[in-house]
Parts: C-alpha cells; sequence; structure tokens
C-alpha cells in the first residue's frame, strides 16, 4: 500500500469533520476539540477502541493516584486489559 493512500485515509476525517470544527464556539472550544481529536487518534494508532478506552479512563480517573495514571495510557491500558482476559 502506498504511503500516500494511507496518510490521505489519515487526515480524510479532518477534512470530512472540517465544517463542523469551524464554529467550535471559543478558541477554548477549538482548543478542547484538538485535544480530544488527538486523544482518539493516539487510541487508534495503538490498536484501541477509543470509545472504550475514554470510557473507561472517563470513569476512573477521579479515583486513580497520580503515580498510577500511566497505566490509564492507550498502550499501558491496551496490555492490561489483555492480562486480566488471559488471567
Amino acid at each position: 500500500m502506498p504511503v500516500n493512500n494511507a496518510a490521505e485515509r489519515g487526515l480524510r476525517g479532518i477534512a470530512l469533520g472540517r465544517k463542523a470544527w469551524l464554529f467550535c464556539g471559543s478558541d477554548r472550544g477549538g482548543q478542547r476539540a484538538a485535544i480530544m481529536y488527538g486523544l482518539i487518534i493516539t487510541a487508534k494508532l495503538n490498536d484501541v477502541d477509543p470509545q472504550a478506552w475514554l470510557a473507561d479512563v472517563l470513569a476512573r480517573i477521579n479515583d486513580t493516584s497520580q503515580t498510577r495514571l500511566p497505566e490509564l495510557l492507550p498502550w499501558n491500558w491496551k496490555a492490561i486489559r489483555e492480562q486480566m482476559k488471559a488471567a
């Protein structure tokens, strides 16, 4: 598969949402949208279902100590889930 096709597919979501993101409400809203987009793409790049990951992380983050926050990163979250399934 040519690299160009993969790059174009990766940017497709941005191009399709461009009109919707134009009116985020404020600069701060645009920054929040960019952060969420970054989180979703990071999950996808780590072969993690973004919806399942975000739902779990948002439910648990308040009760997680600061020293254990790295466990909630997509690559660590996936590894922990796989270990739990194997056990």
